[in-house]
């Protein structure tokens, strides 16, 4: 692979215009979200509060998967319980019957569409569990078929490439999360213009020019971060068909690590506040080595002579992952066009995947 010092000016996208314009349409939604959906998250948290769950399952595929396990750290941290990752198929394809009394089980889905999570859900609530969908669509059989649902409100969403939903339900849940603890949403109050001011950096555009050729990709963080590392790589493989591998920075420095050289881009998310300080000893290892390194988030923490794209500093790190995708969203995007191919319509797949 050869990684191009300067990139040429890049032109609006005559493909993966849909992409585009749902990439600029977030902060309009996150504001209509803090807006209009701030009732709704008070009100499910009252229902969690009495019901005291013991434990926490979230059920998602795909990219809900990434905001999924955004919400399992959040859930972890703020308010001590366990959480869980659902399988899915231990319920359909396998007919488990466990015991989820006592359990909240969350189910994301941007469409709420996936025969497997409606399946399981129906099935959770059947033994016991406290069921609650979060998608953007209120009349899906997901959102039917849990006992409770949350509105995402995102708007509809034609790329195939989940953008907009996506950060709306990081907001969703972090809104959700926050109300169940009795806080009082403050932290994301600043949001919306936030992420104006990220999409209008167009550092992104050198590093699309930079990555242009590249074969492989490599995507790294910790904390809060990590699930942007998993999104950011997903967008990636879906928009340029880039083979991109999204580790945690604790994982990245075991086996992984000898695959790690100069020619192979290294994106890696590093926040404000606890998990950029733990990213820190992965950021030395890939400078001993030699690699190329991309930084999303804080510029101090670039290696010599890498890009960043920055993030404006000073916000929370719990709720940093919402703006910290926006970057990688438009790297997607803009390496996808340059590499010929149509982000609007990724080969071989459909808006609603349906899994059993």
């Amino acid at each position: 692979m050869t990684i191009t010092p300067t990139s040429p000016e890049i032109s609006q996208p005559v493909s993966g215009f849909r992409m585009a314009d749902e990439i600029g349409q977030q902060p309009e939604v996150l504001a209509g979200l803090l807006d209009f959906g701030h009732r709704q998250f008070v009100a499910m948290a009252e229902v969690i509060r009495k019901a005291s769950p013991r434990f926490v399952l979230l059920a998602a595929r795909g990219t809900s998967d990434h905001a999924a396990l955004y919400a399992k750290y959040l859930i972890e941290i703020s308010l001590g319980l366990p959480v869980g990752l659902a399988s899915p198929s231990t319920l359909t394809a396998y007919g488990a019957t466990p015991r989820l009394d006592g359990v909240l089980w969350l189910a994301v889905s941007q469409s709420g569409g996936s025969p497997d999570l409606v399946e399981s859900t129906a099935a959770a609530r059947r033994l016991g569990a406290l069921t609650v969908a979060v998608t953007n669509s209120p009349a899906s059989p997901l959102a039917i078929s849990a006992e409770h649902h949350v509105d995402i409100l995102a708007g509809s969403e034609k790329a195939v490439a989940a953008t907009k939903s996506y950060t709306a339900q990081l907001l969703a849940l972090w809104l959700l999360i926050d109300a169940w603890r009795g806080g009082s949403g403050a932290a994301a109050a600043g949001l919306p213009d936030l992420a104006a001011r990220v999409l209008a950096d167009r550092s992104v555009e050198d590093v699309a020019g930079s990555y242009r050729f590249a074969d492989r990709i490599i995507t790294t963080a910790r904390g809060y971060s990590y699930p942007t590392a998993r999104e950011g790589a997903l967008k990636l493989m879906e928009t340029s068909y880039l083979p991109a591998q999204a580790f945690s920075g604790a994982d990245l420095l075991h086996g992984p690590f000898a695959m790690i050289d100069a020619q192979h881009p290294v994106i890696a998310v590093v926040p404000e506040g606890v998990g950029g300080v733990a990213m820190r000893p992965v950021l030395d290892r890939l400078a001993e080595r030699g690699a190329h390194v991309c930084v999303v988030g804080d510029p101090a923490a670039a290696l010599p002579g890498g890009p960043v794209l920055p993030l404006p500093n000073g916000v929370a790190e719990e709720v940093s992952p919402i703006l910290q995708i926006l970057p990688l969203q438009r790297l997607a995007l803009q390496l996808a066009v340059e590499r010929g191919n149509d982000p609007d319509a990724p080969r071989g797949l459909l808006k609603v995947t349906e899994t059993w």
